[in-house]
């Protein structure tokens, strides 16, 4: 995608953050209901009209990254004893790639695992995860996914996993050079101050199934192409990554 329309797409993102969520929580420590958290001012924020309308604007490209199945990943990561759950673990590792040039499977290993290593089953995984979404960053198509559980799952549940990922990917970015995302000039920090709310979403038990579903669905759309945008207006910030001290967790 040209320069120019990442910049017409990522005005036009952060023109709709106000319509793109508010059934999904309260953040408890703002005491204010996120309109898709444009927030930092007190108060409350009601619903937006157009609530559940997912734009079509930011959605430019039909193709996505194949990588591995949430379940999967999280059953091996278990297995190996991490505190990390499959969101964070990958929400860790977009911020990391964002946020650090040079980023390695090594390097995310020692953040996820307690060793650093894993079994030659969850090695494989983890590294055909890795290459997927490293991959896809740097493609021109927008086809970066976020690793999410499925729709079979309760929507509580899935908000809970996007929360984490985005506290994950706030970890990993502040883990480079970028040690205050949230002071960063312009769209991106804006972008990255809008994250920080979402990790302290969850579902509004006052909202009906369908409006909870079609918030999420926006939520989502919206994490995906901020990453996307953030992992090429933070390019000339990157600096290579020093090797990891200790696990995150």
């Amino acid at each position: 995608m040209a320069g120019a329309q990442r910049a017409i797409l990522l005005a036009q993102m952060l023109e709709h953050t106000q319509e793109l969520l508010d059934p999904f929580a309260e953040a408890r420590e703002l005491q204010i209901k996120l309109c898709f958290c444009s927030v930092a001012h007190g108060g409350t924020i009601e619903p937006h009209s157009r609530r559940g309308q997912l734009r079509a604007d930011y959605i430019m490209c039909p193709h996505r990254m194949i990588s591995p199945d949430y379940n999967h990943i999280q059953q091996l990561l278990a297995r190996e004893r991490s505190l990390a759950d499959a969101a964070e673990a990958h929400g860790t590792l977009a911020g990391c790639l964002c946020g650090s040039a040079g980023y390695r499977l090594e390097d995310w290993l020692r953040e996820i695992l307690p060793e650093g290593r894993g079994a030659p089953a969850t090695a494989a995984a983890l590294e055909e995860l890795f290459a997927a979404t490293a991959g896809a960053l740097l493609q021109p198509d927008m086809e970066f996914e976020l690793l999410l559980p499925g729709d079979e799952q309760p929507i509580e549940v899935r908000t809970a996993a996007l929360a984490q990922w985005c506290q994950g990917f706030l970890y990993g970015l502040g883990a480079g050079t970028i040690t205050d995302a949230t002071g960063l000039p312009g769209d991106a920090g804006e972008i990255v101050r809008d994250f920080v709310e979402i990790s302290r979403a969850g579902v509004d038990a006052a909202q009906d199934e369908e409006s909870n579903e079609a918030a999420y669905a926006e939520l989502v759309e919206f994490v995906r192409v901020g990453v996307q945008l953030l992992f090429e207006e933070l390019g000339s910030l990157r600096q290579p990554s020093a090797p990891a001290a200790a696990p995150l967790h």
